[in-house]
């Protein structure tokens, strides 16, 4: 009977189920909650011990995995598919300036709801640093899958054709899976979640796993219901506000669909709270809400259906590594046994008949009778092939670690130059931020000294213009008054009996330039003695 060990890894804590499966019926045989400080591969091998999983596959998620969608000419085939793909990948990363090489990929093709000659594309990306980081955690163990959560886990529900569905799973962070029908359609990323709402009440409780257990035992208010206890109620300030954030956020989700959606599910870390599924139907009115339980679950009597809830994300990864769901989401590395053809998957008995390994298509040897030259060759070219395949599979894995190091250095270089030419952009700003602050500096410096320099000029102005016309000035004219009234502007006033004398006055000054624009009034005679104003400009 075979069977797998899921393992969700998240922020101080690991969820894990081991289970088997034997034709349609699957069983758990064992599931809990582990919490780690900070190594989290001896937590992962205590997990492994405590279940005997020390030859069974294991299942881990991926973590930190890019999506993007892109809509395809629903008649390519998988060749020109694939090429396509990567094209529009490339143009993606070459948007983000981000090296396409360092990424492992994985897709899978889905009907367009909204355009019936295209397929949509549900492209899923991640590190390669990131996997090696997510290998070396399950070192030694036979690796069975590495999957998005997201994906795997619709796995845990037998969906209705016509119906269509929202898994709204708040672990760390809270990913929200759109099912249209029995398909995964879309996934959205809200980046508050579980963690947010944990961390919160750390820094009251001081113990991340006390934490976990108020997270479990907190009662959300509803509007019918019995009346609350203290240690029901007493850590909802930090819980609500998030809460508030997801479930927001899950409304624009579904309100963005152009299909219905007749049901959310709701998973996680979060499930755990009690009326958690009531306090999300008060804000989804026209859609039913209920927590995920998964569909192979029968028999509770002994053990509480919230305990397996809690692990729903660990019993996902093992699904998949059942080969349940989405088998293009897998991100493990193939195996040589997984690139062998199927004619060199030989299933070999003994006299007994019991096999000695898997039951593979393919040729079948039978040790109990003497081999025949046409099977003497068989084996031999097949172990001719073996050999082969496992000097090639050395080499080009050699080749391959070699040119992704290579290609990293080289990206993390090309990063390090950018970030330099950005720091050398960002001096570059400042200069001339400066210089023009400078510039205006200048300016006004240059300014206040032309103000300077005129108030400089006008205040000597009177006694500058008394110099020069003192020797102008007839015997019978008399001035009375001089003043500077506006800026470079003077008026002059003057007396005399006679008006000629006064008439020349005035085109002396003008003939002789010491005033612009000059021009005087007509004067008014009292007692024999003529007034004239005379006006005109500082040259």
């Amino acid at each position: 009977m075979p069977s797998c060990l899921g393992i969700f890894v998240q922020n101080n804590i690991i969820k894990y189920a081991k289970v088997s499966k034997d034709r349609d019926v699957k069983k758990i045989d064992s599931f809990g909650v582990k919490f780690y400080d900070n190594n989290v591969e001896e937590a992962i091998k205590q997990v492994i011990e405590e279940t005997y999983s020390f030859k069974t596959p294991v299942s881990i998620n991926l973590e930190n995995e890019n999506y993007n969608y892109f809509d395809m000419f629903a008649l390519l085939n998988k060749k020109d598919l694939g090429k396509a793909i990567k094209t529009e990948f490339d143009l993606y990363c070459n948007e983000k300036s981000f090296n396409p090489n360092v990424f492992e990929t994985r897709y899978a093709v889905t009907p367009n709801v909204d355009d019936s000659q295209k397929m949509r594309v549900i492209h899923v990306s991640s590190n390669k640093i990131e996997l090696n980081r997510i290998n070396s955690l399950i070192s030694g163990c036979k690796v069975a899958a590495i999957a998005p959560v997201s994906m795997a886990i619709s796995n845990l529900q037998e969906f209705n054709e016509r119906n269509n569905s929202v898994i709204v799973n708040i672990e760390d962070i809270t990913t929200v899976t759109t099912m249209i029908g029995k398909t995964v359609y879309n996934i959205e990323t809200i980046p508050q979640g579980a963690k947010e709402m944990l961390e919160k009440i750390t820094l009251k409780e001081n113990s991340y796993s006390k934490s976990y257990e108020v997270c479990k035992n907190t009662t959300i208010y509803t509007s019918e219901g019995r009346e609350l206890v203290e240690t029901e109620i007493s850590h909802l300030e930090e819980i609500m506000p998030t809460l508030f954030t997801i479930v927001g956020q899950v409304q624009k989700i579904i309100n963005s669909q152009t299909q219905k959606i007749d049901k959310v599910y709701i998973t996680g870390t979060a499930a755990l709270i009690n009326n958690i599924d009531l306090y999300f139907q008060e804000y989804l009115d026209d859609v039913k809400c209920e927590i995920l339980r998964p569909y192979f679950i029968t028999n509770t009597k002994d053990i509480s259906i919230k305990d397996y809830i809690e692990v729903n994300s660990a019993l996902a990864l093992a699904t998949a590594g059942l080969g349940e769901g989405i088998k293009e989401m897998n991100f493990k590395n193939k195996s040589l046994e997984d690139k062998l053809p199927d004619f060199l998957k030989v299933e070999i008995t003994t006299k007994s008949g019991k096999a000695t390994g898997k039951k593979k298509v393919g040729v079948k040897f039978d040790l109990g009778e003497k081999l025949d030259t046409i099977e003497k060759n068989l084996l031999r070219g097949a172990g001719g092939l073996l050999i082969l395949f496992t000097i090639y599979g050395v080499f080009s894995g050699i080749l391959r670690n070699q040119y992704d190091l290579k290609e990293q250095e080289a990206y993390e270089r090309k990063n390090s130059i950018s970030a330099q030419i950005d720091l050398a952009k960002a001096d570059n700003k400042k200069i001339v931020q400066r210089t023009s602050e400078y510039t205006n500096l200048i300016k006004n410096l240059q300014s206040i000294n032309e103000k300077v320099n005129e108030r400089l000029k006008t205040r000597n102005a009177i006694p500058n213009l008394l110099e020069q016309i003192m020797f102008i000035i007839p015997e019978n004219v008399q001035i009375t008054s001089i003043q500077n009234t506006a800026d470079r502007h003077i008026e002059i006033y003057a007396q005399s009996d006679k008006y000629e004398q006064l008439g020349y006055l005035k085109a002396k000054i003008k003939s002789e330039n010491y005033l612009t624009n000059v021009i005087s009034t007509a004067g008014q005679k009292e007692s024999n003695i003529v007034t004239v104003k005379i006006e005109g400009e500082l040259p």
